[in-house]
């Protein structure tokens, strides 16, 4: 429901650009105040939901491997990306990465910096990040381990993915996953503003 809703939007707000309906002097300042409106609620998100900071207590400094490695890996797939996407520098396929899933405000954020075409593209591909950690969990953990999953799903581990990557890897990683989710949410706003 949540992809058919997005998919909506973004076809109405191409229709909309596409027959000049909203003037681009209200646009600009509209996606500034919708761009500080969703960091805002990132943050009121992840500081009101008192069962994360219950878990958070718990946990080893170890964890902070789990999203120190989905960082990680997400910048090292750049690599054979520049490749075969030649006609987009280092820079703007890190910007594009730097979503770590968190499709909305990565594609978003990008569009405000200056380029439209690279915003569409985090859309995308951060989104088929989602569907494929939701799809390919259960392979995941069987080849790679059950942090795997984890790492894949990025930013989404702590909501959308996280059914996936629990029925995958187990009840016992939730708070793994959570803390992942959470540190790659708030590192997304801080990550893609570096690439411009």
């Amino acid at each position: 429901m949540v992809n058919l809703a997005l998919i909506s939007g973004l076809f109405a707000g191409f229709l909309i650009g596409f027959f000049n309906v909203f003037p681009m002097k209200i646009g600009m300042n509209t996606y500034t105040y919708v761009l500080y409106g969703l960091i805002f609620f990132v943050g009121a998100g992840v500081g009101s939901n008192r069962g994360i900071w219950k878990y958070l207590k718990k946990l080893n400094i170890k964890i902070i491997l789990v999203p120190v490695s989905s960082i990680a890996g997400t910048f090292l797939s750049i690599i054979p990306l520049k490749f075969m996407l030649k006609n987009l520098s280092f820079r703007e396929l890190a910007a594009m990465s730097a979503g770590f899933g968190y499709y909305s405000l990565a594609s978003f954020m990008i569009s405000k910096l200056g380029n439209q075409t690279l915003g569409i593209l985090a859309l995308i591909s951060n989104l088929f990040r989602e569907l494929f950690t939701i799809i390919f969990s259960p392979i995941l953990a069987k080849c790679f381990g059950n942090l795997a999953p984890i790492v894949s799903g990025g930013a989404t581990s702590m909501d959308t993915t996280l059914p996936s990557i629990l029925n995958a890897s187990g009840k016992e990683y939730s708070a793994i996953s959570i803390f992942n989710g959470i540190v790659l949410t708030i590192v997304v706003p801080i990550i893609i503003p570096l690439f411009f």
